[in-house]
């Protein structure tokens, strides 16, 4: 029995049959030069919005309306990707000024949101689904990273994209005078102290066991800035402060991972995994960048500084992904480490292209495939930990690696930093996942199954935000 025709499931949703016609017959094909697509793909693109938008909100959808807004969508983002993989290099060129011009992501979807109409969603539309839970979303938001993956695939367009997201965000310099008044910055959720020639950088959420989540995202990058460019010192130690919940009060936590009933409820906004991983979690591992130089680990080098993390209890997660890109790992005795993707239904950042390099390809499968836990005073856990410790221990074990790792000078550990990183996992290697990461995460971010897998494995419905 052969499937029904994209006009049959439109006009068996109720819409009309006249104006269907006309949206599909309207779809283009083939390729040509970026103007005449910009024209002839933004009427079909626009079109399909207006289609959606005369059906009910998503909630309320018959099944016949959903088949329909499922071929819409599906047929729209077809167009998308194939207008993207003939003209993404040229959109971010037009966007960047032939890339002399640095723009973050963030700012850059807006950008290609009002150059070329129906390519990515406008502000309003992105915001028409914000308050929504995140089984009620259309999930718009999925063509931001439609772009996003072929800007980043693109050799130049991504390289250019990966510097911007780099360079130290321009508002962080009122929080480094902050810092260099006082030695100390508060900035809610996240909070450096200097302790001689070390700046700890601490995670402080405690009501949600130092999670991750839409408020914590600007004030870690900002933090890592400012950490990295602090003149005053030579090292950085991550830590978690200590949490409110009731079975690990006072007690401190490296982190939870990403806040999965914010996810469930919406609040976490899919350009939050790509600004995540492009930003603050690469510079962890590259440096900051300077604006004359591509951070390529040959022709031009960031700003760097060795980085320690001290794991106290868990690091779950988007957590657990940090210490793949730190220098040493102190850990205590009684911690572990778990990266839970399979139970959420998400790809655990760059978890899939960092840690075979720690643990072999096996037993990395079975931590994102299959949730395997690893305590940290393990066979395993010591592949990816470098020191364990008494908990009691931990900050006379911190000052003591803080002085083992800057006795022979920073510029010593910087370049070892360099060259350890050159054969692992260069711009270009990054820049490729990275490529592969925004288009899956994308989906995964809005499909059905990851709220199955949140109602199933976290009780997400019965949790409050």
């Amino acid at each position: 029995m052969s499937r029904p025709c994209t006009m049959d499931i439109l006009i068996s949703a109720g819409l009309p049959s006249g104006t269907a016609a006309d949206w599909a017959s309207a779809e283009p094909v083939g390729i040509s030069d970026l103007q005449s697509d910009r024209h002839a793909y933004s009427a079909f693109w626009v079109g399909g919005d207006r289609l959606l938008a005369a059906l009910p909100k998503k909630p309320v959808r018959n099944a016949a309306e959903r088949a329909a807004a499922a071929t819409i969508l599906a047929a729209t983002r077809a167009a998308r990707d194939r207008f993207l993989a003939a003209h993404a290099r040229a959109v971010y060129d037009e966007l960047t000024a032939a890339r002399t011009r640095f723009v973050r992501l963030e700012e850059l979807v807006w950008l290609a949101a009002d150059a070329v109409r129906g390519l990515v969603p406008t502000r309003d539309a992105v915001a028409a689904e914000a308050a929504l839970d995140q089984r009620d979303k259309d999930g718009v938001e999925i063509d931001q990273g439609l772009f996003t993956s072929r800007v980043l695939a693109d050799e130049r367009a991504g390289a250019h994209l990966c510097h911007a997201m780099l360079l130290a965000r321009a508002d962080g310099a009122e929080a480094a005078a902050r810092l260099a008044a006082s030695g100390s910055l508060d900035l809610g959720c996240v909070r450096l102290e200097r302790h001689g020639r070390a700046i700890h950088l601490i995670a402080a959420n405690p009501r949600f066991l130092n999670a991750e989540d839409d408020t914590t995202l600007d004030a870690m990058e900002i933090a890592t800035d400012v950490a990295i460019l602090d003149p005053d010192s030579d090292i950085v130690v991550m830590r978690g402060g200590p949490v409110e919940h009731p079975k690990y009060r006072d007690r401190p936590i490296f982190g939870a991972g990403i806040n999965l009933t914010h996810i469930y409820r919406g609040a976490i906004p899919y350009l939050w995994f790509p600004r995540r991983e492009l930003g603050y979690v690469h510079k962890i591992f590259r440096g900051v960048a300077r604006p004359d130089a591509l951070p390529d680990d040959v022709s031009g080098f960031g700003i760097e500084k060795p980085w320690i993390a001290a794991v106290d209890t868990f690091a779950i997660g988007g957590h657990c992904q940090i210490l793949l890109v730190m220098d040493y790992v102190i850990a205590a005795a009684d911690a572990f480490m778990t990266l839970p993707a399979r139970k959420e239904g998400i790809i655990p950042g760059f978890a899939n292209l960092r840690l075979p390099r720690f643990v072999g390809d096996r037993i990395a499968r079975q931590a994102i495939q299959y949730e395997r836990r690893l305590p940290c005073d393990s066979p395993e856990g010591r592949l990816i930990c470098d020191e364990i410790v008494a908990p009691g221990d931990m900050a006379i074990s911190i000052e003591r690696v803080v002085a083992g790792l800057t006795s022979g000078g920073s510029v010593g550990a910087i370049g070892n930093r360099r060259g350890l990183r050159i054969g692992q996992e260069s711009i270009d290697i990054f820049r490729r996942y990275a490529a592969l990461y925004a288009r899956e995460q994308a989906f995964c971010h809005f499909s059905p199954a990851l709220i199955a897998n949140l109602e199933r494995n976290w009780d997400a419905q019965n949790r409050k935000a």
